[in-house]
């Protein structure tokens, strides 16, 4: 005979709320013990190439941009360096020439902002090819 009283079988249930605890105090120390690098600054090395100088081509405009903010079109100076002046200057010495290349001649302690006016002058210009030049190593 059997006489164990029936009792109800219990399902095993997971209890989830300590597995979050636990998570949440693992995600928190990751977050306070991980160190994240911050960039203050790029730094660039430009290649230098030792090629022969490319002969001129007949649909190039030469663009100089000076140390002081003085733009030169085809070496001549512009009275006005602002976007305007230098897109109008592009458009007369481009001329004719079908899809030109400005190639811009900038000199190492001319400010970032007097390139970049160049280069949207020559996009309000509507000439997208843009080549900057530089020296060979000494």
């Amino acid at each position: 005979m059997n006489f164990q009283r029936r009792r109800g079988s219990d399902e095993p249930e997971i209890n989830l709320i300590p597995m979050i605890d636990v998570l949440l105090v693992i995600i928190i120390f990751l977050m306070l013990t991980t160190t994240y690098a911050k960039f203050s600054g790029l730094e660039i090395n430009l290649p230098t190439a030792d090629a022969s100088k490319q002969a001129e081509m007949p649909n190039e405009v030469n663009v100089a941009v000076m140390a002081t903010g003085q733009v030169l079109v085809n070496k001549s100076p512009l009275v006005a360096a602002d976007v305007r002046s230098i897109s109008e200057a592009l458009r007369r010495a481009a001329g004719d020439a079908k899809d030109p290349v400005i190639v811009i001649n900038a000199d190492a302690r001319a400010t970032h902002q007097s390139v970049v006016d160049v280069m949207q002058a020559a996009q309000g210009a509507g000439y997208p090819h843009i080549s900057f030049a530089t020296q060979s190593p000494r």
